[in-house]
């Protein structure tokens, strides 16, 4: 060995490819695990799934940091999971996240809220009012599922499509009844 000579030692390696064996005593090499969280078909998931907005590309979405105050209007799905102060205005379904805090009036086709609202909310389709969610204000929509845990305070319109437009008779001038309800002939 030669530790004070100039001489290169013969036996160190100079290929800067060349694999380092490991010692025969050094423990073995630690190789990472991947833990996942998604359960298998047959397993029950340990939490909840929160649905994200890359599942749909044109989905919308307002993070738990976000304040907004204004009028919000969308034209594909939203999911809020900050805080809105105003109104929200939706042509497709609106989330409202358990962590959101929104204090607006709400407008779309579907709507399902799990966390806190107050204001009220009109679907043209169906409100869905998540465990827990807590709502504070008037509901209108022709389905309306509520439920079990969820805290709502207001009054609520189921009224199908078909009601909300005013329905006309327009009788012939031989089928009138007259003030005391017999028929008149002419």
């Amino acid at each position: 060995m030669a530790l004070f000579t100039k001489e290169p030692e013969k036996n160190l390696r100079t290929d800067p490819n060349a694999r380092i064996q490991p010692h025969p005593s050094a423990p073995p090499p630690i190789t990472p695990t991947v833990v996942t969280t998604n359960p298998l078909p047959s397993e029950k998931p340990a939490m909840p799934v929160r649905s994200t907005p890359a599942a749909d590309p044109r989905a919308a979405y307002l993070d738990a940091g976000s304040k907004i105050s204004g009028k919000l209007s969308f034209d594909g799905p939203i999911r809020i999971d900050g805080q809105v102060d105003g109104e929200i205005t939706g042509k497709d379904s609106i989330t409202i996240g358990e962590s959101a805090v929104v204090t607006a009036q709400i407008r779309a086709a579907a709507i399902i809220v799990a966390g806190k609202v107050s204001g009220d909310i009109i679907a043209s389709n169906r409100i869905e009012i998540r465990p827990s969610a807590k709502v504070i204000g008037n509901l209108t929509a022709p389905v309306l599922i509520v439920h079990e845990g969820a805290l709502f305070e207001g009054h609520c319109a189921m009224q199908p499509e078909a009601s909300q437009s005013p329905k006309v008779t327009v009788f012939a001038k031989d089928e009138r009844v007259g003030p005391v309800g017999v028929q008149k002939q002419a």
